[in-house]
């Protein structure tokens, strides 16, 4: 055993899969965490994992060798506060990850405000798929692997890299600490208002980012953006190659829809033989992801024709559009789009696949959703939906009486879960698609719901 960690916050995606890589490399690990529920909690209890509910301070006892302290953590917490009052030592878990499982290896990162997960699971997936045995560390769960983490077999490791701050003594995005070889940035747009005043400040951490990627390594990114040219302009001292959709796009990396849909494209690139790609994922948002994966791969020896090969076999995200059940004829996604442009995306890919009338169920419960940023931009995303039944969750501070007003579709906004589950029950019908969009547990809403519809439309 190689010592003991306690991970504070361990059931967040990140910490959670923290918790797996020190595991697998022979920590004991224990943690807290306030809210213990799936698919995290049983990922760790799989893996002897010891959690505990709550922060108290007695959860350091015994004294582990090192507090690795999650980013939703802050002072005033008591077991924060229980370890800066003993002297313990901590760290952050971004910080962990650089000096015990990223230092000597081949990073490739995947960053950008929308599409990290799912993009990251796609890059390790191809990785996998033509054996490079990659460690990984995503905030999600690949359906191809089952697990958000492990350690790998090899010198490569994809990890998510997210904007967000690292701890509440170290403001700096996570990504800062991951030093990669390979990097795509996905998009760029104004995203966690609780900790960023403006596009301009998330696009210096971006800048620091492309700092620290290695004048033989690779950034891909989104061609045409213009908050991703003008972070690149701040200075870049690294190749950089593009991607974008369309035949006629001026991209290194381009993808021809073969189906309105996204669920085939053609990838051409320079010289080479074009290759269709017929999966089982849809939208336009995930073909860019798709392209974005496939160039980072290429970086590191994949041809394309293997990558197309492999995301042939791709089985998606959990929560990310994933179906949860068809009871009644009904077809019920879990989406975790929680911002306007991932919403307006969703329902656009869901609305060009076709089929019977599109509901969206929808939670504004992010940080940038709660207070109120994006509210002015949420009416006209869900322009693609037939309905939408909008959740007023405890501690929004304002009002989704305007985004009802503004809806370019039949809406109606909801503060109980049960009264919304009832209407929605009471008027789907066979062929339906109803897609239940937020970044959290929606009160038990996915369960619930598919229980209520079995219970109802099943036998009728």
């Amino acid at each position: 055993m190689k010592g003991h960690i306690h991970i504070l916050g361990i059931c967040g995606t990140f910490m959670g899969g923290i918790a797996l890589l020190a595991r697998e490399l022979g920590y004991k690990v224990s943690g807290s965490d306030a809210g213990v529920y799936p698919p995290m909690s049983t990922q760790l209890a799989a893996a002897g994992i010891e959690l505990r509910e709550g922060f108290l301070p007695e959860h350091l006892s015994p004294l582990p060798d090192c507090v690795v302290v999650g980013n939703a953590m802050s002072r005033g917490n008591p077991l924060v506060e229980h370890l800066l009052n003993r002297g313990l030592a901590y760290t952050s878990g971004p910080q962990w990850l650089a000096e015990h499982v990223l230092a000597g290896r081949w990073v490739l990162a995947v960053s950008g405000t929308h599409g990290k997960t799912t993009t990251s699971s796609m890059l390790a997936w191809i990785l996998e798929h033509v054996g490079m045995a990659p460690g990984f560390l995503i905030g999600g769960v690949p359906v191809n692997f089952g697990v958000s983490a492990r350690v790998g077999d090899t010198d490569f490791f994809v990890v998510e890299a997210d904007e967000y701050d690292t701890a509440f003594f170290d403001k700096r995005s996570k990504f800062i600490h991951y030093r990669p070889r390979t990097l795509t940035i996905n998009n760029l747009e104004f995203d966690h208002a609780d900790i960023f005043d403006d596009l301009a400040a998330i696009q210096r951490q971006f800048h620091h980012l492309v700092r620290c990627v290695p004048g033989d390594g690779r950034i891909v990114h989104r061609h045409g953006t213009p908050a991703i040219d003008a972070t690149l302009a701040m200075g870049c001292w690294t190749p950089t190659s593009t991607f974008g959709i369309g035949e006629s796009c001026d991209a290194d990396w381009r993808a021809q829809l073969l189906s309105e849909d996204g669920a085939a494209f053609r990838l051409l690139v320079d010289d080479s033989t074009p290759v269709d790609l017929h999966w089982s994922c849809l939208g336009e948002h995930n073909v860019e992801n798709a392209l974005s994966a496939i160039a980072a791969a290429q970086h590191v020896g994949v041809l394309p024709s293997a990558a197309v090969a492999a995301l042939g076999a791709f089985r998606g995200v959990k929560r990310r559009l994933e179906l949860l059940g068809c009871p009644g004829g009904v077809a019920v996604y879990d989406d975790f789009a929680h911002h306007p442009t991932a919403i307006a995306t969703t329902l656009r890919g869901l609305r060009a696949r076709g089929g019977g009338r599109l509901i969206a169920l929808i939670e504004p419960r992010s940080n940038t959703m709660r207070s109120g940023q994006h509210r002015a931009q949420l009416a006209a995303v869900t322009a693609d939906a037939d309905c939408v039944h909008w959740f007023q969750p405890d501690g929004l501070e304002w009002s989704l009486d305007r985004v009802i007003g503004d809806s370019p579709v039949a809406a109606q906004v909801h503060t109980d879960i049960e009264v919304l589950i009832t209407t929605v029950v009471a008027t789907v019908r066979e062929g339906d698609q109803v897609v239940i969009m937020s970044n959290g547990s929606f009160g038990g809403l996915h369960q619930k719901l598919l229980a209520r519809l079995e219970a109802q439309l099943a036998h009728v």
